[in-house]
């Protein structure tokens, strides 16, 4: 029997050329990598901290519906975490979408400047499905629903496969006019077309997972935006229940509750597939809801003012202003080593995506220096026990349409009026409601954050510090279109 010295010695030029044959057979098994986990964003329209079923925050009784029904909902927040203090980037559409596909601040990426500062056509700058890609190429992305960044950028020029294109804000509103559109209820088979973005999400998902492929999805709904879309047999069924002290819409319970099971409709997907476990799903609003339907002209008066509760309390205003009712919205998140049913008091926001996603799937490359997000991975896997330190600790949020900007930091937060010039103070832990204006009471206070909030857009060239070059497009204030 020839011993494998021998061999080595008769044939010592096959040997050295196919070295790999004397090696240990363990060698070459090759190790299966590991799948990379899959996300979800399901972003939806105009959609309040209070308006659906689920409690928001377990220390405030009324940071839920007392009308709606969103049983979806609170199955999510019953297998994931809820973050309440999460917080859409901007109190408008548009900034928000901007701000969540790139993962910075709309103070940075301006409104004027944004066209051209983002497009691939001159300038490549790094995006959700870009990131992905980079960490492998066997992610697979699409964007169904509303797009709406206000230019010509289409989903595939910042790395989707695939999408409904660059819809616009009115896609969703089929039906009225602008007469119309807070005042009438439409009654349809497929409202605001969450069925047939669902059922394109859901295919989505499915040949992902038959083609063994890890993949982003983005499900944007045109809900609940406007339009008063519903099925008959929701708007019958909220017209037979007790109206709440503040929620007393049927139309828009029905769209909401239609809405809510598109949302159950992906977690069966999810729970068919078996795809739970290497899965992150997040539920976040863009901002939030209108304060009253039809919406006031005087959204920035205090509270006591008008005779009725608005749709947003126990928060002051709504969509359209920085008030916590603009832009506080319900953020869960959903997925492997979150602890069920749990509650996260940490301020987190829309511009924090980008990194996040990038942290759970395993990125070594850097990300951009002027990423204003933090990965808040540490706060899913361990709550408000985990370890989340911003680069800067305060969160910054500016509105072209009406100016002025916000700088929340601890609990304190600082509106600066700059049309008005003015500023107020707010301590939300003791004050949620905004009622309490603390500037005169508190003037170190409110100079340290404004000159914070300063300082911060200095150093982004924010639009709103030379308003002759960058003049305010003053379309989108008229409440409605947006």
């Amino acid at each position: 029997m020839e011993t494998k010295n021998s061999f080595v010695k008769r044939f010592p030029g096959i040997v050295s050329s196919m070295g790999f044959l004397l090696m240990p057979v363990i060698q070459v098994i090759a190790v299966p990598q590991i799948q990379k986990p899959n996300f979800i964003l399901i972003l939806t329209d105009d959609m309040g901290w209070t308006c659906s079923s689920q409690l928001m925050n377990n220390n405030v009784s009324n940071s839920k519906s007392d009308y709606y029904e969103t049983t979806n909902i609170e199955r999510l927040a019953a297998k994931g975490v809820r973050f309440s203090n999460g917080y859409a980037p901007c109190a408008l559409s548009c900034p928000t979408r901007r701000s969540i596909q790139f993962g910075h601040t709309p103070a940075r990426q301006g409104d004027s400047r944004f066209k051209e500062n983002y497009h691939p056509d001159f300038k490549r700058v790094l995006s959700i499905p870009l990131m992905l890609k980079s960490v492998s190429p066997d992610y697979r992305t699409a964007h169904y629903g509303k797009w709406d960044l206000r230019s010509d950028i289409f989903p595939e020029d910042l790395g989707y496969d695939e999408s409904d294109g660059n819809t616009g804000n009115k896609n969703g509103d089929v039906n009225s006019t602008k007469e119309n559109k807070f005042s009438e209820i439409f009654l349809n088979n497929d409202p605001k077309r969450i069925q047939t973005i669902t059922e394109r999400a859901v295919n989505f998902i499915s040949r992902q997972v038959n083609g063994k492929h890890p993949f982003f999805l983005q499900v944007s709904h045109y809900a609940t935006h406007v339009d008063i879309q519903t099925k008959e047999e929701t708007y019958q069924k909220y017209l037979q229940k007790p109206k709440g002290e503040i929620h007393t819409n049927p139309g828009w319970a029905g769209m909401l509750e239609n809405l809510d099971s598109g949302i159950g409709r992906i977690l069966d997907q999810i729970e068919e597939l078996g795809i739970a476990d290497n899965t992150y799903l997040i539920l976040m609003a863009d901002n939030g809801g209108v304060e009253f339907i039809p919406p006031v002209k005087n959204k920035f008066d205090h509270p006591s003012v008008f005779k009725n509760h608005p749709n947003n309390y126990p928060l002051r205003g709504g969509k359209w202003t920085l008030y916590e009712g603009g832009i506080r919205v319900p953020f869960i998140v959903m997925g492997p080593r979150i602890k069920a049913g749990s509650q996260c008091d940490v301020p987190v926001t829309g511009w924090d995506i980008l990194p996040t996603f990038s942290d759970l799937a395993g990125n070594t490359n850097p990300l951009p220096d002027n990423l204003d997000g933090t990965s808040f991975r540490p706060l899913l896997e361990k709550g408000n026990e985990g370890t989340f330190k911003r680069k800067r600790e305060e969160l910054v949020f500016h509105y072209y349409g009406k100016s002025h900007s916000a700088i929340r930091s601890g609990d304190f937060k600082l509106i600066k009026f700059w049309d008005l010039k003015k500023i107020e103070l707010y301590n939300l832990k003791e004050d949620l409601g905004e009622l309490n204006d603390l500037s005169l009471k508190q003037p170190q206070k409110a100079k340290e954050l404004e000159s914070k909030l300063m300082a911060y857009l200095k150093e982004v060239n924010a639009e709103i510090l030379d308003p002759s070059k960058y003049p305010k497009v003053k379309s989108k204030e008229k409440g409605s279109e947006d």
